[in-house]
């Protein structure tokens, strides 16, 4: 499938190992890998940044294969998962910006289309988050409010 606001296709991207198992030399238990995760999340870090630091400071390039479990499940059980999706709250965050950046130089046609495509994209990720019912069937995106929600 295409790119939504853009021309390409998409076809490059990385493989997950074919090995489900921990290589050998990994010495970190489930335990400690579930330890660290819950950690990295008090300090407020991003479970995308989470799996980038556990893989570049500890060598875990899956934590399903050693754990047993994704890292926002993991997060989810012990009552650390985000509030909204990531994906989604990143979204909000650039359309903030844009808006922000509209209101100082409201001539800018180009910010003006670009917030409209960041913004149907926003539309058709919470239509798909309250389908898989990650999001509650009333929240809604407003731009007026949506500063609220990345602060």
């Amino acid at each position: 499938m295409g790119r939504m606001h853009s021309n390409g296709k998409g076809i490059a991207r990385s493989v997950c190992p074919y090995r489900r198992t921990p290589p050998n030399w990994l010495k970190f238990s489930a335990r400690e890998v579930v330890q660290d995760i819950c950690k990295y999340s008090k300090k407020g870090i991003t479970p995308s940044q989470i799996g980038v630091n556990l893989r570049d400071q500890y060598g875990i390039g899956s934590v399903k294969a050693v754990s047993g479990r994704k890292i926002l499940r993991i997060l989810r059980h012990n009552g650390l998962a985000p509030q909204i999706p990531e994906d989604l709250y990143f979204l909000i965050k650039k359309a903030v910006n844009i808006r922000k950046h509209l209101e100082k130089s409201r001539k800018d046609k180009d910010a003006k289309f670009r917030m409209v495509l960041v913004e149907s994209r926003i539309h058709r990720l919470a239509r798909y988050y309250k389908r898989v019912k990650q999001l509650p069937p009333t929240w809604k995106y407003e731009s007026a409010t949506a500063s609220t929600l990345v602060a």
